[in-house]
């Protein structure tokens, strides 16, 4: 830290400290925050800090997301009050409508608390609306991932031409998720991830096919992709492209979901309750609330293992039949 900044060294650094400590950080706060701006030690903190502290309280934050923004984006703190937050703030209103909306864009990305959103927001909306896209629209891609309307505006202007072209219509929500998804993932990304699907039996044909039905499924890792696919490919017998047809089955996850729900399938067929051809996909996509309608409380008194095996409880083996998924 004092390489960082030596000043530190001639500071009255406990008085910064305790500053903080008493705004709700921890110890493990400060010293996050500390290491990453060292120069924090030299400011006033009660002239320039606390300013700014109360004003995060204004907007609804409470003193646990304060210590988080702080002690994972520092450089707040070295922003200006009123050349930066006050506009910034007003920037959101003038856009989102309410200060409940805007208190719940800052707690989904703080990192909007360091970009000059008068600056950024409004070429961004400008450009959106010029292509078609309806201000809900906008709104809720804002809402959804900020970042979006964050990018320099050369680069978001890019990426709307690529989604239109892919087919997508710019008053129809997956028009902003298409967008979304691009936006977070750099060029180098996405060929990889159409490279990684390629690789595990998919054409490009079927993948922007996925894409165009489901948007959000190149945004699962690479890591993923892989996982999944090898799980329905060469433990359920399912065909890739079946799997394509299907992509929200590429944002559930295997431990939470994927495994207990084929346990409880696993037990279902065996005792030959259900058939092979039951709509797998769409078992698999039933919301909680949804299975246990269907599902569970259909069968649980004939076969009371299901609800351990939709806990996880049951080790998931393999269907005894093979099922039959178009």
């Amino acid at each position: 830290m004092v390489g960082k900044e030596p000043r530190v060294l001639e500071c009255n650094a406990k008085t910064v400290f305790e500053f903080f400590r008493s705004h709700g950080l921890s110890e493990k706060d400060i010293a996050s925050l500390m290491m990453k701006l060292p120069a924090l030690f030299v400011y006033d903190a009660e002239k320039i800090f606390k300013p700014k502290i109360e004003f995060f309280r204004s907007l609804g934050l409470s003193e646990i997301e304060i210590a988080t923004i702080l002690s994972n984006e520092p450089y707040v703190l070295t922003r200006s009050l009123k050349h930066h937050f006050i506009p910034s703030v007003k920037a959101l209103r003038r856009f989102l409508g309410s200060d409940e909306n805007v208190l719940k864009a800052i707690k989904g990305y703080y990192r909007m608390l360091e970009c000059n959103l008068e600056k950024l927001l409004e070429p961004n909306i400008t450009l959106l609306r010029s292509h078609g896209v309806p201000e809900s629209l906008i709104v809720k891609i804002f809402m959804i991932q900020p970042k979006t309307l964050l990018l320099r505006n050369a680069v978001l202007s890019e990426i709307i031409g690529h989604v239109k072209d892919m087919g997508f219509e710019p008053n129809n929500l997956l028009f902003v998720l298409a967008v979304r998804s691009m936006a977070v993932m750099s060029t180098a990304l996405w060929e990889q991830k159409l490279e990684t699907y390629t690789s595990l039996g998919l054409s490009k044909d079927e993948i922007f096919a996925a894409f165009r039905s489901q948007p959000m499924c190149m945004i699962t890792s690479v890591k993923k992709i892989h996982q999944l696919m090898d799980f329905f490919v060469n433990k359920l017998n399912l065909k890739p492209s079946t799997v394509a047809k299907h992509p929200n089955l590429l944002l559930l996850s295997m431990e939470k979901r994927i495994l207990p729900r084929c346990s409880v399938l696993q037990l279902l067929l065996s005792r030959g309750l259900i058939k092979e051809d039951i709509n797998f996909p769409y078992v698999l996509k039933l919301t909680e609330k949804a299975f246990m309608r269907k599902v569970l409380s259909k069968y649980e008194q004939v076969v009371p293992d299901i609800v351990k095996a939709n806990k996880g409880q049951i080790e998931f083996q393999g269907f005894p039949v093979p099922l039959i998924c178009k």
